[in-house]
């Protein structure tokens, strides 16, 4: 597997190499289908890139997907896709037909059944998913405590948070490593320890943490780090500090 690593000096800079990236596979592909993450470092890329591309030729190629989502109403504020739709969804001219949102308001069980089927249907494997790193380590909503769940022959499953109790519907590990690309995008120093864990060490904690066993068969896996969370890597070699991906 080839890991590559980039440390960013702002957001804006992160987020302009995500959306380079998407602009790289659309150069290859009609259309791209992509897996979208939840969270604070998502909502920054989701501002900026609902203003880098406002053509309806670029947004009718992408079709969009989540990788996780609380058993919630959209319009709760828990709502990952509450969330995309006010910080990108409703600022794009992007085709309803493209957008295929996990319902959190449906039985859990039955939703997490409808979606694994709805993305072995539509995507086979995805062009693109875009990972978060939480504070635990945890990855999409595989947590430390359920990691048995990456390896879950289904597409998608319910897990609850470890503390909330909250359920959640979430991809599981084959979906994350059949991708043809996979992302993390990871800022703020709260998450320093964990990038180091996982980039350095990441053979001590592969049992201990699903976000270290991110391992795309296509081997092409992308650490995208503001300077904050990658402060702990800052002496290391192979560390791209260029901001450009090759």
């Amino acid at each position: 597997m080839i890991r590559q690593i980039s440390v960013f000096e702002t957001i804006d800079d992160l987020n302009r190499e995500v959306v380079n990236l998407i602009d790289y596979l659309l150069q290859s592909r009609p259309t791209i289908s992509i897996a979208l993450s939840g969270g604070s470092t998502p909502k920054a890329l989701f501002d900026y890139w609902s203003k880098a591309k406002r053509e309806f030729d670029y947004w009718k190629r992408i079709r969009l997907f989540w990788g996780d989502e609380r058993c919630v109403p959209p319009d709760d504020e828990m709502s990952n896709f509450g969330m995309t739709k006010e910080h990108l969804l409703d600022k794009i001219p992007i085709p309803p037909g493209n957008i295929f949102r996990i319902v959190g308001e449906n039985d859990p069980g039955q939703e997490a059944m409808r979606y694994g089927e709805l993305i072995e249907k539509e995507v086979h494997s995805f062009d693109l998913v875009l990972l978060g790193l939480g504070d635990d380590g945890h990855t999409v909503s595989i947590f430390p405590p359920s990691i048995k769940l990456w390896k879950s022959p289904q597409t998608c499953v319910v897990n609850r948070h470890p503390e909330s109790g909250m359920e959640r519907i979430t991809i599981t590990g084959k979906v994350v490593n059949g991708a043809s690309y996979v992302a993390f995008l990871v800022t703020g120093s709260s998450k320093a320890a964990k990038v180091e864990e996982i980039i350095l060490h990441r053979k001590e904690h592969i049992n201990s943490y699903p976000a270290a066993k991110v391992a795309p068969a296509s081997g092409n896996l992308f650490w995208l780090l503001d300077a904050r969370a990658a402060a702990l890597l800052q002496s290391k070699p192979f560390i791209n500090f260029a901001n450009k991906l090759k």
